[in-house]
């Protein structure tokens, strides 16, 4: 009798863990894992909106930051289904690894660049445009670490094509990412900072801020890529997120954040 109360014990010991493994399995929602450059954060937050909807249970999570970085990440086959650049070349530079498929590569939209001050600033940028950068008042300009960051280098070369980089460049300030150069000028850490437009253009730093575009002639262009990991785990929900980006819905919420969309 002790054997058989034995065994029925370890009977429903054993059904139970079963039921709780599948049901574990049953409530576990398919995810999709993308990585983002630090721009898209504003617009990403809207077009994820709109797409889940079409996505009943599907869990997006959406990571930021620097391209690069990004990039070393994936080298490591850091666990991310899809990866939006701020430029072509790290997308393109994963294929050519072996590490994403090139067949999903993709030109999703181009970026811009702006000046940017808080509205309460003594700059005026408006009226100064480039040279604002030389105002007194601007004593510390925060861009993207140009190491890492597509926009950074953009600034960069912004600067140089227009014969102020030699004044700027002690006077620079370098963000992880371009969110992070966003927050300098946001919290008074740098007095003016070059940004990406998406974010300038965003509810945020839109009320608070006052604008200058930077001349487009005087960056190469920001055409910004993504691909699909070749080690994604959620394959089929990062080709329709990628679809999705690129549909009219899509384009429009990009647009309405500056992005705009030559060559796709």
């Amino acid at each position: 009798m002790p054997d058989l109360r034995h065994h029925l014990r370890a009977a429903l010991v054993a059904l139970w863990v079963l039921g709780l493994g599948v049901a574990g399995r049953a409530t576990t929602p398919p995810s999709l894992s993308i990585a983002a450059a630090a721009d898209l954060q504003f617009a990403l937050t809207e077009v994820k909106a709109a797409f889940t909807k079409t996505q009943p249970g599907l869990e997006v999570a959406i990571t930021y930051g620097s391209s690069g970085n990004f990039y070393t990440q994936l080298t490591n086959k850091a666990p991310f289904d899809l990866f939006l650049s701020a430029d072509l070349d790290y997308p393109k530079k994963l294929v050519d690894a072996g590490l994403a498929d090139g067949h999903t590569e993709f030109i999703y939209s181009r970026g811009r660049l702006v000046l940017w001050v808080p509205k309460g600033s003594p700059i005026p940028v408006e009226q100064l445009g480039m040279q604002a950068l030389l105002h007194p008042a601007a004593r510390k300009v925060a861009i993207a670490n140009p190491r890492h960051a597509p926009y950074g280098r953009a600034a960069e070369a912004a600067l140089a094509k227009l014969g102020l980089l030699e004044a700027v460049q002690p006077r620079l300030v370098f963000g992880e990412n371009i969110g992070q150069a966003a927050q300098f000028v946001q919290t008074g850490a740098a007095d003016i900072g070059i940004l990406a437009l998406s974010l300038a253009q965003a509810p945020a730093l839109a009320a608070t801020g006052r604008t200058y575009e930077v001349p487009q002639a005087s960056y190469p262009p920001l055409d910004q890529g993504g691909v699909i990991l070749n080690h994604a785990r959620n394959r089929a929900a990062a080709l329709a997120f990628r679809a999705f980006l690129r549909s009219p819905e899509g384009v429009a919420i990009l647009r309405r954040y500056g992005f705009t969309a030559e060559d796709r």
